[in-house]
């Protein structure tokens, strides 16, 4: 069973190199030195919300290298819907705590984020077009809408 057509090489790869670019950038705004006065509830903020940009980013990088493994035939169709899976989002806390430049920050990363959520609904739509979905499937669709 192939991918559906929304979801091609060209487009894994375009977003798989703003993924890493974004991630560098995450690097180099939240990796530093914290100190942005004596609001300590500032510095909390920009932690925690720097903390959640990264890992939302590192989670679309790994979907995207899943997708790219497959695409490069280093792993197979089955090995991709069972690792492939991009985990339920994470909510942002208050950015408007945070600097400008790292709650534009905070906003890339979860945009990428909503991106590839659609591309993984498009591609499991797909999958169910073509087939049942597995009772696994189905009991993890069902653990995702009750948590």
């Amino acid at each position: 069973m192939a991918l559906p057509a929304d979801i091609n090489q060209r487009i894994v790869n375009a977003l798989y190199g703003d993924a890493l670019v974004l991630a560098d950038e995450l690097r180099t705004r939240f990796g530093g030195d914290f100190a942005i006065g004596e609001d300590c509830s500032a510095r909390v903020a920009l932690s925690c919300e720097g903390l959640r940009a990264t890992t939302r980013t590192m989670h679309c990088l790994a979907w995207l290298l899943n997708h790219r493994a497959f695409f490069a035939g280093e792993i197979s169709e089955f090995q991709l819907r069972r690792h492939g899976r991009l985990p339920a989002r994470s909510a942002s806390g208050d950015l408007a705590l945070l600097p400008e430049d790292a709650a534009r920050l905070v906003e890339m990363s979860e945009r990428l984020f909503a991106r590839i959520e659609r591309l993984e609904a498009a591609w499991r739509r797909g999958a169910a077009v073509v087939g049942a979905p597995t009772a696994i499937e189905r009991l993890r669709e069902r653990l995702a809408r009750v948590g």
